[in-house]
């Protein structure tokens, strides 16, 4: 960017008036760079609903709607290590036989406390649980044992979620099974994922946990789903269909919505007014479906937040995220 003239107190002129207004012309229009949906384009063939696959490719791209994508990821990092600094490591536990099947445990202060467990989103292609631990402190400070799951991310798995949700279903599975070790109560056992994330915390709360893995049918006591995707029709037809394996058995399975006679637990969907129209959709359409199966959901609509605004809210107790898991351990 080039400097802009400087003028003398006292030393205005027209030349300089109009030198400096040149300046400015030239600098770069940031707020041009900074556009909130679809890239400009000629309007396509229909591809799901009103969206062309331009529009489609961005409704599932969070990127489009929120430019600032970059910023979220290092301060998720940054403010993940102060929470590390104030509360200490968390104790590290293998749930399976591959290095990435593990568990980072942010344990309550007090024994026989409610366990939270978190499922990171990234698109299925990136996130550790490292990177998200700054929610500890809401949940530590109120009495909670928060969890963070690490799994494999799909490019390592062949274009396959399943094997992503095999592993996350055998984290939680182990995390029931072991709760003693940290000093957790399995009769408050919640689950929560956000984004991609959520997707998989709603296959989660979803599983047939007693013909699957020998458990309590209704051994989940509740699930927060936030800014999810419920349905995998849509998401086969975008962008993400280049790099996830779609064929009809992955859609059926991993498709939560289909699978409501299975959901044993009350649920809280959330979204942010300012997430893209194709997680918007998802979120209301699953708590429609979930209404209309007559199981207990509690939808919450956030005003003005973005899809990374939504995720950071987890960590305040005054968020839409932060308050939601509250109030579904009634603890708000």
């Amino acid at each position: 960017m080039g400097d802009v003239p400087q003028v003398k107190p006292g030393a205005i002129t027209r030349r300089s008036l109009l030198s400096t207004a040149a300046a400015i012309a030239a600098t770069p229009a940031l707020a041009e760079e900074c556009r909130i949906g679809p890239p400009p384009h000629e309007k396509g063939a229909k591809v799901w609903m009103d969206m062309d696959q331009v529009e489609l490719d961005a409704a599932y791209d969070q990127s489009f709607y929120a430019p600032t994508i970059g910023q979220f990821r290092k301060r998720f990092a940054s403010i993940s290590e102060t929470t590390r600094k104030r509360l200490g490591a968390p104790r590290r536990f293998s749930y399976g036989p591959t290095p990435v099947e593990g568990l980072d445990v942010f344990p309550a202060r007090t024994p026989n406390a409610p366990i939270f467990v978190f499922i990171h989103g990234g698109r299925w292609l990136r996130g550790t649980a490292k990177g998200y631990a700054y929610p500890a402190d809401l949940f530590v400070n109120a009495g909670v044992n928060y969890v963070v799951l690490d799994f494999i991310h799909v490019d390592e798995a062949n274009g396959d979620i399943r094997v992503m949700a095999d592993q996350v279903r055998r984290g939680i599975a182990w995390l029931y099974k072991n709760a003693a070790a940290f000093g957790g109560d399995i009769k408050r056992f919640y689950v929560g994922g956000h984004s991609s994330g959520g997707h998989l915390a709603g296959v989660a709360v979803t599983t047939d946990w007693q013909k699957d893995f020998g458990l309590p049918a209704d051994m989940i006591s509740g699930g927060l789903l936030m800014s999810g995707l419920y349905d995998l029709k849509a998401v086969r037809l975008s962008a993400r269909g280049k790099y996830v394996k779609f064929d009809d058995g992955m859609e059926q399975s991993m498709s939560s919505i289909r699978h409501i006679d299975l959901l044993r637990a009350p649920i809280t969907v959330t979204y942010g007014t300012f997430e893209t129209p194709e997680f918007q959709r998802q979120s209301r359409d699953f708590a429609a479906a979930v209404k209309a199966a007559g199981k207990p959901v509690e939808l919450v609509e956030a005003p003005d937040f973005n899809h990374f605004e939504m995720c950071e809210s987890l960590g305040n107790p005054y968020g839409p995220n932060g308050l939601a898991a509250l109030k579904l351990m009634k603890l708000a």
